[in-house]
């Protein structure tokens, strides 16, 4: 899917989340820690916000990056073809793919993790509650969170909460790969 598509249907959703919500940019500011000037660049679809961004976000608007990013109306079944996977590069040689996201019933997305040697991705902390699984496919995963590192070998599984910060590192000389599932609680307490 071409960026422009993807930075459009940001802006309509982000938009649309918040006047759903009857929040003022000030408020979605205060709420995200998004700067007021870089929530009215998103909602005019002038930049391409980064995933961190992008997660204070729809945290603050109480959705998953899945609902920010959604091109169209989600239908009772819906298959999402790699064409239409949205694509985060990460550096040169690095991106996290959003392969589908969900918000009700159950706010739960799923990623696709690439992660070149030497290269990590910090995380910011999800609302409370939020817990996030994942499964190393090659290569091994350094995850700091909570003030401790823990190393998850191929074909590992770890689940964690992720409420604080974290990072994914790949401190190995060969392609990190992993699948990981953010689940979040429908309802979070204001900050």
């Amino acid at each position: 899917m071409d960026p422009e598509t993807i930075t459009a249907a940001v802006a309509n959703n982000v938009r649309a989340q918040r006047a759903h919500r009857q929040m003022t940019l000030d408020e979605l500011a205060a709420r995200s820690g998004v700067s007021r000037g870089m929530l009215v660049q998103v909602e005019q679809g002038r930049t391409n916000p980064s995933i961190n961004t992008l997660t204070r976000i729809a945290d603050a608007l109480g959705v998953t990056v899945a609902r920010i990013v959604e091109v169209s109306d989600t239908p009772a079944v819906r298959v999402v073809h790699s064409a239409d996977v949205v694509v985060f590069p990460h550096g040169e040689a690095s991106a996290a793919r959003l392969l589908v996201g969900t918000d009700a019933p159950a706010i739960l997305e799923l990623w696709d993790w690439r992660l070149a040697p030497g290269d990590h991705h910090d995380g910011d902390a999800h609302p409370p509650g939020t817990r996030e699984m994942l499964t190393v496919l090659e290569g091994r995963l350094t995850l700091s969170v909570y003030g401790g590192s823990h190393v998850v070998e191929t074909d590992d599984a770890i689940v964690f909460s992720a409420d604080r910060p974290h990072k994914y590192a790949n401190e190995g000389d060969v392609l990190l790969r992993f699948m990981m599932v953010v689940t979040e609680p429908r309802e979070t307490p204001d900050r």
